[in-house]
């Protein structure tokens, strides 16, 4: 009785798995391997509706059971042979897939840097010259015949939009750093670190074997913006006293190491829920770079970020590879 039940079991479960394998021929590509799978789980229902006969009593030919079993075989064999095929197809379109988010994020992070270009020209070549001609015209006032009072309004005023007039510069330059585009990486670097040493009490040794090379636009840019968003964060965020800092290219490679001495954090919160983070894996990634970070509160943070301008490989995951520094016990 009990191997009466299991056979009825199994023919209706081999039953159930034929009727799935039929949904899969219109789901997949490879037709072939399911359509095997249906005949071997068919013809294996039949087998074992063909033992449930013989188990009950019924006389059936010997050869028919061999030769069942010689065909499920093959149809199993073959089809498990095939499914490598199915495997290769999906690892292709996950690559397809990457690659076309990769171009997503490269083009998004292009008409970011374009429109950052056209404001920083509008404000410099627009706003810049008025606010150039309202001083040159509170000059000649100036020349005349005043009285103090006057005279200390004009200067006051001259005063505020000479300090308008850098503002408008420096949001320009920010905006789309000029010495980038016309000198280069390690010198807009090496300016960017000038400006930040004049406005906060931090020291910042930057070690490059860069000179005047010159590269593509998108590592240059994104690798700039990159840096700029470190320091920035730990200067806004770590209260740091030291940074170092390292960019080195070799062999179609950048190399940029980056450390500080700040109050440290946990990676995992802060990347979901620290912007600056994010936007510094998804420009990494654009490039098809890795973003390794460690980090742990009172230790500080040490970020080491790879970027071959010659590699084809598919985007590594959004998110960096995060690790805790260890405590000391």
């Amino acid at each position: 009785m009990l191997i009466q039940i299991l056979l009825v079991t199994a023919i209706v479960i081999q039953t159930i798995a034929t009727i799935y394998a039929l949904r899969l021929v219109r789901a997949t590509k490879y037709n072939s391997i399911w359509i095997l799978f249906i005949i071997g789980f068919s013809i294996l229902s039949v087998e074992r509706f063909v033992q449930l006969l013989i188990v009950s009593g019924q006389e059936v030919s010997g050869g028919l059971m061999a030769e069942l079993g010689i065909v499920v075989s093959i149809c199993l064999s073959i089809g498990v042979m095939y499914a490598h095929k199915l495997f290769k197809y999906i690892d292709r379109l996950n690559y397809q897939r990457q690659l076309w988010n990769r171009r997503i994020l490269t083009a998004v992070l292009r008409t970011e840097e374009d429109a950052r270009a056209r404001f920083s020209k509008e404000l410099h070549d627009g706003l810049g010259p008025l606010l150039s001609s309202a001083k040159m015209s509170l000059s000649a006032l100036s020349m005349g015949e005043q009285d103090p009072a006057r005279r200390q309004l004009i200067a006051n005023t001259t005063t505020v939009i000479e300090e308008a007039i850098r503002s408008l510069r420096e949001i320009s330059n920010n905006l789309s750093p000029h010495v980038l585009s016309t000198f280069g990486l390690a010198r807009a670097v090496r300016n960017f670190i000038d400006k930040t040493l004049s406005m906060h009490p931090v020291e910042i040794d930057f070690q490059t074997n860069l000179d005047t090379q010159r590269f593509e636009k998108d590592p240059e840019v994104i690798l700039y913006r990159v840096i700029c968003e470190l320091i920035h964060n730990s200067l806004k965020h770590a209260a740091c006293s030291h940074i170092d800092l390292s960019l080195h290219y070799e062999a179609s490679s950048f190399t940029l190491e980056y450390r500080d001495n700040g109050r440290g954090f946990q990676p995992e919160v802060m990347m979901d829920c620290g912007m600056g983070l994010s936007n510094i894996a998804s420009r990494i990634n654009s490039l098809g770079g890795t973003f390794d970070l460690q980090a742990a509160p009172g230790k500080g943070m040490r970020a080491l970020i790879r970027i071959d301008l010659l590699s084809e490989q598919p985007p590594q995951s959004l998110r960096p590879d995060v690790r805790k520094t260890k405590k000391d016990n």
